[in-house]
């Protein structure tokens, strides 16, 4: 973090991975996504992610989509809520 800004260095999407926020929680590993390109996919919450980050409605998330199935996706990283803001600040989120 720098000290003067406040600015955080926050992890981005690779080529393949895109901003998306959870809309509905399905139960179990399953949510909802609204991705950053338009369209709505089912998220997975991987095992490594299941007991140790909980993800609720309204978080912003990276997911990974499928190559096989476009409809899908992995999630792979979850923003806490004031990173999430400075994405936002910054443009890279509406």
């Amino acid at each position: 973090m720098s000290e003067e800004s406040g600015r955080r260095n926050l992890r981005m999407p690779n080529s393949d991975e895109l901003f998306a926020v959870v809309t509905e929680h399905n139960g179990g590993n399953h949510v909802r996504l609204q991705c950053e390109d338009g369209k709505s996919r089912m998220g997975r919450i991987p095992g490594r992610m299941k007991f140790r980050t909980w993800i609720n409605e309204d978080d912003v998330v990276i997911a990974e989509p499928w190559d096989w199935d476009d409809d899908k996706a992995n999630i792979e990283w979850r923003y806490d809520g004031r990173d999430a803001d400075q994405l936002r600040e910054e443009g890279h989120i509406q």
